[in-house]
This record gives C-alpha cells, structure tokens and sequence, in this order.
C-alpha cells in the first residue's frame, strides 16, 4: 500500500467531526440531511438481499441519467434485486421515486472498513459507478472481494483532470483496478487514460435514451393550462448567483418582455425562499408551482418549487434555458431539451457537457449566449420568432437521435464484464 493511500485513509476518522458539522449545516436548510445518518458511517448494514445489480448515482441528475440502464438490466436479469446509492436527500428522493422495488440507500463516505464492510454485506453481482463517482477505498475493496466494478456514462472534464492529476499516486492505482469504463466521449476517455485507466470503451451518454414519462406529459399540458396562452422562457436547474444575474436582465429588458412568463426552476430546493426573496426585491410579483393556482396576468415569475417534475416545466415552456452555465459551474444537463423538443440556450461555462454543447449548437438545437443579458435578448428574439423555434426543435431532434444507444451498449460491456468473471 503506498504512502498517499495509507494518508487518504488515515485522514477520515479525524476529518469526522467536520463531516458531522457539513451534514448539521446542509441540515439547515434541508432536514433531510439528518437522517439516516447510519448508512453515511458505514453502520445499519441490513440488505434487503444480497448478490444485487448495484448502482451508486450520487444525485439527482446521475439518478435519473441510470433510469435507461436500469430498464436494460432488469431486462436482461429481470429476476436480480436491484441496490440503489446516492450520496444526497434529493439523489436518494429521486430513486426511491423512479426505481419501485429496488432497495435505495446512501453510499458510507470513503472510510476504508466502511466501504470494506458494505461490500462484504451485500456483496453485490456487480457495481455500477455512474458518471465520476471516484471513490479508492471502496474501489481498492471491490477489487478485493473480486466485485467487478464498472465506471459507466463515465465523464471527466479537464477541470477534474487537473485536480485528479495533483493526487495521481492515489488516484492511478484506483482506477487501474476498476474493471471496464464506459466513457462518454473520446476526449473523456483520453482524460481517464492519463490517470492511468484500462479497459475503457467508448459509449456515449445515456441521458440521450431517457424517454419522456406519461405522467411528465399529461403534467406539461396542466402546467400549459395554468400559464394560459402566455409565451414563456423556463430558466431550470439555475445556481446561487444566477438568478440574480436573470432577474436584473428581465427586468433591464423593459417593455420587450411584454407578457412574457419568466419559469425559475433552481437546482437546489432549499434556496427557494431565497430565489423568491430576490423577485420580491426587484418589485416582480411571483407565484409557486405548489399554489397550484392558474397565473394571474400580473404575475411575472413563475417559481418552480417541486422536485422531479422537469420534463413537465420543459413541455410547458417555449424556450429553455440551463443553469450552472451563467456562473462556472459548468452547466445541467442541456440534452433534457432535446428530448422535449424545445429550443435551448446555456451560458459560457460547459465543462461538464462540453461535446454535449458542441453538438447540440452543430444541430442547430441549441445556441450559446455570453451573460444573462444576452440570454434574455437570445430568447426574446426566439420568442418572436416561430419559424426559427421550429427549425431548432427539428435539430432538437436531430441532435438526440445521432446519439442515441448508449444504454445498450453499457448493458453488452456489462455482460461480457460480467460473463468474464464466471
């Protein structure tokens, strides 16, 4: 064992209190950071079953991003129990809420005996990590108890790259270990080889394979029937200091807007009052989703506070824009629109779906605007202008179609992964 892993280990027990107090501080805003608290230590390990499909989504987005592949897993073993983890109350809501039957739970934190334990508890078929879910003591027990752990819809940016580069002694012999990659891109998976991985496959996304939920479209046209005839610009999954960015454009718009609904969804449930709080102060009357009331005229926001219901602002919505990519974040997931069908606009920070931006502006889905003034302007000009909205939901679908497979390809690396072992 290298020095660098014994430190990585070493440091968790006394990084606990701090742990503890992060939680209390999260909690604040969102209790949901106070429970089950057990699972996060590595204690109450008590498996529904054992020899799971284990899949490990750290939120909402890599939850939902799973939902494809999962169809395909339980396709293809339809009588495997399925083990969900996540690392966040909204992560966790998000799979309890789409996968019924499987047995949802948080991922303990990287102490080395509670990542050991938790796979010698459920020991399970195999793990799926999606996304950039880098984690070396549990992936060091995997490869000891001879788990086969897979990296799936796997990405990684050149962001990450420099930050993984930094700790490359700790980093290299992790990825070494893990089993097979299924890599977004090629630029994705020449990043995981400079950190060292093998075994990498190329697959793309699967977030292109999500199909729209009855429910999410019968939600659309209630939400249309709320906003009446209005014309509206849906702003969803926007972050702390977006918002004040959009609502100082909005309003610097002056008499362009006209009628026009404003639909902020942020990405983070417990800075609703605070989104809220920003309109009251720019004078903007606002309603919530959850007054489940029709909008009045004078109403200029329109507050998306619920959770799992994007596909239902998106169908409601005449235009989208994705937050995380005003401020360098690097942007939500902006292949959500293509799926809908609606044009898209995102800000200059990408680098979480940096060929994603490339493509979608190739097709003609979507367009990449500077600041938030430029954003508003960009989605005026849409507004009024039918023939152009159309043209881009035709790329929209153009642009969804070209990438579309990928959670087939995962399920046949997994098998023959799988198939190898036995």
């Amino acid at each position: 064992m290298s020095w660098q892993r014994r430190l990585y280990g070493g440091l968790w027990r006394p990084l606990t209190p701090l742990i503890r107090r992060y939680l209390k501080k999260r909690a604040q805003k969102a209790p949901a950071y106070l429970e089950h608290w057990d699972e996060r230590f590595g204690r109450a390990l008590q498996p529904r079953a054992t020899g799971a499909i284990w899949i490990h989504a750290v939120s909402v987005g890599e939850t939902r991003a799973a939902q494809p592949l999962v169809e395909a897993l339980r396709r293809q073993w339809p009588n495997a129990p399925l083990l969900l983890t996540q690392m966040t109350p909204t992560g966790r809501a998000t799979a309890e809420a789409l996968y019924p039957g499987a047995e949802v739970r948080y991922l303990p934190y990287d102490y080395p005996q509670a990542a050991a334990a938790f796979l010698a508890a459920y020991r399970p078929r195999c793990g799926i990590l999606m996304e950039t879910e880098l984690w070396p003591n549990l992936i060091h027990a995997a490869a000891a108890q001879r788990v086969p752990l897979i990296l799936a819809n796997a990405r990684l940016s050149d962001k990450s790259l420099k930050g993984y580069r930094r700790i490359l002694g700790l980093i290299r012999p992790a990825m070494r270990e893990l089993t097979a990659i299924a890599a977004q891109t090629a630029d994705d998976a020449d990043r995981f080889r400079q950190l060292g991985a093998e075994n990498i496959t190329i697959c793309g996304s699967s977030k292109y394979d999500i199909e729209i939920p009855s429910a999410q479209m019968q939600l659309a046209e209630s939400f249309r029937r709320r906003i009446g005839g209005r014309q509206t610009l849906l702003c969803a999954s926007t972050r702390d200091g977006e918002e004040a960015l959009i609502l100082d454009a909005w309003l610097a718009a002056g008499a362009a807007v006209g009628d026009t609904l404003l639909a902020l969804v942020p990405r983070h449930p417990e800075r609703l009052a605070a989104v809220a709080e920003l309109a009251a102060q720019r004078g903007l009357k606002l309603q919530r989703r959850s007054d489940e009331a029709a909008l009045a005229a004078d109403t200029r926001v329109w507050l998306g506070d619920s959770m799992g219901e994007m596909f239902g602002y998106l169908g409601a919505c005449d235009v989208a824009f994705i937050g995380g990519s005003l401020q360098p974040f690097g942007c939500h997931n902006l292949i959500e629109p293509a799926i809908v069908g609606v044009p898209a606009l995102f800000g200059p920070s990408v680098f979480n779906f940096q060929q994603a931006a490339a493509d979608a502006q190739a097709a003609g889905a979507a367009t990449q605007v500077e600041d938030a003034a430029g954003m508003v302007s960009a989605a005026l000009a849409l507004l009024a202008d039918p023939a152009r909205r159309e043209a881009m939901r035709r790329g929209a679908a153009a642009f969804r179609q070209a990438h579309r497979g990928a959670s087939q390809r995962m399920l046949e690396l997994i098998r023959a992964t799988l198939a190898a072992r036995e």
